[in-house]
């Protein structure tokens, strides 16, 4: 008997599958009943626990506390629609501080989730599992479709991968953003990372001297961290193997991504998300791989007006004008993967150029780039996506500043 790619895709899967559980993975859903809560009460415990277990990185820590827990944003009038975003590795609901806003303004009821292990100290993911993150997407997903008629989902990262798992096994999802999608890192080495967790639980070692988090986010990651990460990134690859993903989905890329294999990642925009509203918004050079389909749309990410060098997997989520991580934002990311030289005259704030994390160049320093340029017409294409147009876009995609 001749098999399908579907049926190969699921004895494949199947056998990760029990591979993980033999190894002490729990990748599939907890099935118990959700418990009734609503959205204000979680957030209120969320924060409780916050106040307990923080390590706080400055004096105000009100504002840590509220950048760091999940956050509501509702629409004016009642809105049908609602959109559920889920952070990355080590990230916090920060992440989606501006494109929460902009999607309210665009009439959404739009809600932010804190996964388990994030928002306190890095030592707090020693022990978090995949089954716990996923717990909370289901939770979250479910009170949200209570609650207005139509639900999106969107995640950064590993984020993406979460969504995008929860919505091949629950079709009422209307449509999905996934922004920096962890679907496939670029390390071939990432496989090793459940199994080597016992022997070495950080892969880098606290020094005292590199930063371990800042306001919003871990800087470095326990090794278990990864191993969720690889195990999130094996589902979705799964999923997308079983069937295209027929709603209407935005796919947000850097090129230069040095996380992620972007080439797997542009494959599978083309191959597997089927819809024609579909977006791919891909932040570098135009490549033959991408000719015969429209929707994909292209960006360079060399701005030298504005000190930019390449785009960063987080850089896509900010906006310039972000209070922590815009052009003037006080968080700026010097340990960006340079000598030693380099880092100390980005913390004396020397002027820098931008990049994502190890690229270097003669002559230049580079601080991690944190902010989208083209954050503004990035929005546009994401309302006509979730709009499930199936014109083609005919944006203006002009950029103040970076031309």
């Amino acid at each position: 008997m001749m098999l399908t790619r579907a049926r190969l895709a699921a004895i494949i899967c199947s056998g990760a599958l029990l591979l993980a559980i033999v190894i002490g993975a729990e990748a599939d859903y907890d099935r118990s009943p959700v418990q009734p809560k609503s959205f204000e009460t979680y957030r209120r415990d969320t924060l409780e626990w916050l106040v307990r277990h923080r390590v706080f990185q400055s004096q105000d820590k009100a504002s840590e506390l509220a950048w760091n827990a999940p956050r509501e944003w509702r629409p004016q009038g009642r809105s049908q629609q609602g959109v559920l975003l889920v952070h990355g590795l080590g990230g916090s609901p920060w992440t989606f501080h501006d494109i929460g806003k902009q999607l309210a303004a665009r009439g959404f009821l739009v809600r932010t989730v804190l996964l388990p292990g994030h928002g306190t100290r890095p030592e707090d993911m020693l022990e978090v599992k995949l089954r716990d993150w996923r717990r909370v997407v289901e939770e979250q997903a479910q009170m949200l479709r209570n609650e207005v008629e139509q639900v999106y989902l969107g995640g950064f990262s590993v984020g993406a991968n979460l969504v995008l798992d929860y919505a091949y096994a629950h079709t009422e999802v209307a449509g999905l953003l996934l922004f920096s999608p962890g679907f496939k890192s670029d390390s071939p080495y990432d496989w090793l990372t459940p199994l080597i967790g016992w022997a070495r639980p950080w892969l880098l070692e606290p020094d005292g001297v590199r930063p371990m988090q800042n306001a919003v986010r871990y800087m470095i990651v326990p090794t278990n961290g990864f191993a969720q990460f690889y195990y999130s990134s094996r589902n979705a690859r799964c999923a997308l193997e079983t069937a295209p993903y027929d709603k209407p989905v935005l796919m947000v890329v850097a090129e230069h991504d040095s996380i992620l294999d972007t080439a797997f990642l542009l494959k599978t925009f083309s191959t597997r998300f089927t819809h024609p509203a579909s977006r791919l918004i891909w932040y570098g050079t135009r490549s033959d791989q991408m000719k015969g389909d429209p929707r994909i749309l292209v960006r360079t990410d060399f701005l030298p007006d504005l000190r930019i060098s390449q785009f960063s997997h987080m850089g896509l989520m900010f906006s310039p004008d972000n209070p922590l991580y815009g052009r003037a934002g006080r968080l700026r990311i010097c340990w960006n993967g340079q000598h030693e030289v380099a880092t100390a005259a980005c913390e004396q704030g020397l002027s820098v150029w931008f990049s994502d994390w190890g690229y270097q160049e003669e002559g230049k320093i580079h601080a991690r780039l944190t902010f989208n340029p083209y954050f503004d017409w990035q929005a546009q294409v994401m309302e006509q996506v979730l709009k499930g147009s199936s014109e083609e876009t005919s944006l203006d995609h002009r950029v103040s500043g970076a031309s």
